[in-house]
């Protein structure tokens, strides 16, 4: 837990208490080695100025968390280019344009003998005048018991009976229909209610149902889906270029041990699709679960179980993220102002250069990149090859971590289906940390297939714009007809977001 974090008054104190203690001690031994740099000469003085010049960033950053603002927020150094902030619209209580909802119309009338209310004469009705204002209005949600009466038929030959189809069921007997089945998982995946949530919502609009009722509904619909779900992760590693993140899933079984109650979700996405499988770890094991076999560019975080990948062909590489090693020299910005703005700011020139290779073919951004942004990259390893900093200190961490993931840095260069960062990646998991914050795991493996399945289906329809419940919809229906069902990035005429 963070500084920032903390919120009643012992907490804070008692951190306040054990910084000041830690601040004096700090203090104490910069001055203990200034008296013994005065006594050294050459190289042992240069390593020692280094020493306390790493400690005094310590301290300044400590005296920071006691004292300074918290921001990630950064200022421009000097010469540093400065960009122009995209126009955005203005927020605020402004009328928007609602032009998805349905206009209902609602004529009012006075009373027939209302007289006038100014001088007290007759009034009769002005034809085809109307004083005109508009409201937004909720209908709300009704649940009701559909009676279906499948007519029977009587054969010419006197000894046949034939009955009209039904209703298409998710299992024989099935007593709620596939659209209820739609609705609660729509609610628990993309709205992110937990059962129980929603059973007491239902009983305030007259359902009397359980959890369990409502989960037996979602198994079901997960089961006719899933073909979708495979079909989805197979699709994704066709493609030349992907990303891949993961975090951390809570298993809430009760046969589970306390080191077996974290599990992990993994992330594969494209720009078009995302796919999760949610495994009990994260180690190599588990990564070659979710990629093996892949040949392809895999953008990473620089976790060590996707370098393990590797020998997998000729074709797989690992590109590494700038996005993670900018964070890294945010992090102690104020620590090393001076070393971090520098290479920051480089970074940043990457960036810029990015926003203009956005229009246009592939060739055009590779040759953009050739021409400007290899440079850039070349800067910024001069820059930590003659930058003086102490392994163990908090900037030669940084540097060190960069180095580490150099090759995997420089992939953009060659291949222009390769982004700079795996942004995309992380963002397309934060619906399953919001579900993962509000119903807090699963209780069973099948519990942690469906939510995948789920999330995968949901999340992709969003980056298909699509809207997910319609979506859901469409799939289920050609799931029990036996078609084949469409993934979201192949839907066309549902309606969008």
């Amino acid at each position: 837990m963070t500084l920032d974090q903390l919120t009643d008054h012992a907490s804070l104190l008692q951190a306040a208490k054990l910084l000041e203690a830690e601040n004096l001690a700090l203090a104490k031994l910069v001055a203990k080695l200034k008296t013994r740099l005065l006594a050294l000469e050459g190289k042992e003085a240069v390593q020692l100025q280094l020493q306390i010049e790493d400690l005094e960033a310590s301290l300044a950053q400590a005296r920071q968390q006691m004292f300074g603002e918290s921001s990630e927020r950064r200022e421009p150094t000097e010469g540093a280019a400065k960009e122009k902030p995209p126009k955005s619209q203005k927020t605020g209580h402004g009328r928007r344009e609602q032009s998805s909802l349905e206009i209902v119309e609602r004529v009012h009338t006075q009373a027939a003998d209302e007289k006038c209310s100014v001088c007290g004469g007759e009034t009769k009705e002005w034809s085809g005048q109307f004083e005109e204002s508009e409201e937004i209005d909720v209908i709300e949600r009704r649940f009701v018991v559909t009676k279906h009466k499948r007519q029977k038929y009587r054969c010419s030959c006197g000894s046949c009976i034939q009955t009209a189809p039904g209703p298409t069921k998710l299992f024989d007997g099935a007593r709620y229909s596939v659209g209820f089945a739609v609705e609660v998982a729509t609610s628990k995946y993309a709205d992110h209610l937990p059962l129980e949530r929603q059973v007491k919502m239902m009983a305030r609009e007259g359902l009397k149902v359980d959890s369990q009722t409502l989960w037996d509904q979602i198994d079901w619909l997960a089961f006719w889906l899933e073909p979708a779900h495979k079909a989805l992760g197979q699709y994704i590693l066709t493609e030349p270029a992907i990303g891949a993140d993961e975090t951390h899933w809570r298993m809430m079984g009760k046969k589970e041990s306390a080191s077996s109650k974290r599990w992990h979700v993994w992330a594969i996405a494209t720009d078009r699709a995302v796919s999760y499988r949610i495994s009990p770890s994260r180690s190599t094991e588990a990564a070659k679960a979710v990629l093996g076999g892949y040949q392809g560019t895999v953008m990473t975080d620089g976790y060590a179980a996707y370098s393990s990948l590797k020998k997998q062909g000729e074709r797989f590489r690992l590109a590494h993220c700038w996005a993670h090693v900018r964070r890294k020299f945010i992090e102690i910005e104020a620590q090393y102002p001076k070393e971090c703005g520098e290479v920051l700011d480089w970074i940043g020139k990457l960036y810029q250069i990015e926003r203009d290779t956005r229009d246009g073919p592939p060739a055009r951004r590779l040759a953009i990149r050739a021409e400007r942004s290899r440079e850039v990259v070349w800067k910024i390893r001069d820059w930590a090859l003659e930058t003086e900093a102490l392994p163990q200190s908090n900037l030669g961490k940084a540097i060190a971590y960069m180095g580490g993931v150099w090759d995997g840095l420089q992939v953009f260069l060659s291949d222009p289906l390769v982004e700079l960062d795996n942004n995309r990646t992380e963002r397309a998991i934060r619906g399953v940390v919001v579900g993962r914050k509000n119903h807090y795991g699963s209780r069973s493996k099948r519990g942690t297939e469906v939510a995948a399945l789920f999330y995968s289906l949901i999340e992709s329809a969003k980056l298909a714009d699509l809207d997910p419940k319609a979506y859901l919809k469409v799939a289920i229906d050609a799931a029990l007809r036996k078609a084949k069902i469409p993934l979201p990035h192949e839907v066309s005429g549902a309606p969008a977001l």
